[in-house]
């Protein structure tokens, strides 16, 4: 029988190989075994420093190891990556109760790289009485409940609402503010604000953490010249005389839902606004006892300067300061009486007056 012969183009032990990496040893330098001995060591260690620092970028310029989610679960870390990143996640809680209750808000946080480059958003849970807080929110992009799955807020390039579910308590919102040095963008922002006010509704058991990112938002208001006789363009709502003869500006959101606010100022005194603003939302607000006291037509007060009516069977809000005081008298009286007339017309209500 012939027996195979190999060459070096067709190794079929170990000895070729063996032969080739000898000659390469030797020829730099590892001529004796505890020479080659210190070279495989070295290899070794050489090896294990790559893949350690390998493991230390990861560690650093991801959330690999890091949790799934933060701020007592009711932040997901992969969308806290997505609004500001990638990087570790961490947070940091204020206060002494849960985020769930109302009572605290936390800080989440996103750091990558050696020397951290952190990021972060703050989030809250607020209870709302009134339309106060949400009455500047005149560029705010919103998105309905009817175009959205159920969720319903507002998104601003550095901060978003959004509203729990129905079945929770009304007048509860998540809000979402990401640090000064960031702009992450409404779409964003307001992705993040709707899944934590799901998971802080799953939290609570009145909703379930996988309510739907919002798609459609409302294009943001832009600030132009007031018309007098059509003040933020609604139709029979003119300007009051306690507005003055100054040249005015306004800024009104370009939707209805989940509220309509109007901001009025002057370039002299950009610091005392006018606003008109209505909330069609029932969530929106937290339940409030009319006053027992005569209104204007279908309208009753609730409190200085905002009245609740009923609009296509729910409870709707309206809220008016001039010149950063109440409307009084009977000047007063006939601007509330244009706007809820005005105003109610334009969100589709059933007349007021």
């Amino acid at each position: 029988m012939k027996k195979t012969q190999h060459t070096a183009d067709q190794p079929g032990d170990g000895s070729v190989v063996g032969g080739r990496l000898d000659t390469a040893l030797s020829r730099r330098g590892f001529t004796t075994w505890p020479l080659r001995v210190r070279a495989a060591v070295a290899a070794v260690a050489v090896t294990a420093v790559v893949a350690g620092a390998g493991v230390f970028l990861v560690d650093n310029l991801t959330n690999v190891f890091g949790p799934d989610s933060v701020c007592e679960g009711a932040v997901s870390a992969d969308l806290l990556n997505d609004v500001l990143g990638p990087g570790k996640v961490s947070d940091q809680a204020f206060g002494n109760g849960y985020l769930r209750s109302g009572s605290a808000f936390c800080m989440a946080k996103v750091s990558s790289g050696v020397f951290g480059n952190e990021r972060s958003v703050t989030v809250e849970l607020r209870r709302n009485g009134d339309l106060s807080v949400v009455a500047n929110d005149a560029e705010a992009r919103l998105f309905a409940a009817s175009a959205n799955g159920g969720a319903s807020g507002a998104g601003f390039d550095h901060r978003a609402w959004a509203l729990l579910p129905d079945a929770c308590d009304s007048g509860q919102r998540i809000t979402v503010r990401a640090d000064r040095d960031n702009r992450p963008g409404a779409e964003k922002l307001a992705a993040l604000a709707v899944s934590t006010a799901g998971r802080v509704a799953s939290q609570q058991g009145c909703g379930t953490s996988s309510m739907p990112a919002p798609h459609q938002l409302s294009a943001a208001g832009k600030d132009h010249d007031l018309d007098r006789n059509a003040v933020c363009g609604l139709p029979g709502l003119t300007a009051p005389a306690s507005l003055g003869g100054a040249a005015l500006r306004e800024t009104v959101t370009t939707s209805t839902d989940p509220l309509w606010t109007c901001l009025i100022h002057s370039d002299a005194n950009p610091r005392s606004p006018i606003t008109f603003t209505i909330g069609t939302e029932p969530r929106l607000l937290a339940p409030a006892t009319p006053k027992d006291e005569p209104g204007i037509g279908r309208a009753r007060w609730v409190r200085p300067g905002e009245m609740t009516a009923t609009c296509q069977g729910r409870p709707t809000t309206f809220r008016m300061e001039l010149n950063g005081a109440w409307s009084s008298g009977p000047a007063g009286d006939s601007t509330w009486q244009q706007f809820l007339t005005a105003g109610g017309k334009a969100i589709g209500c059933e007349p007021i007056l």
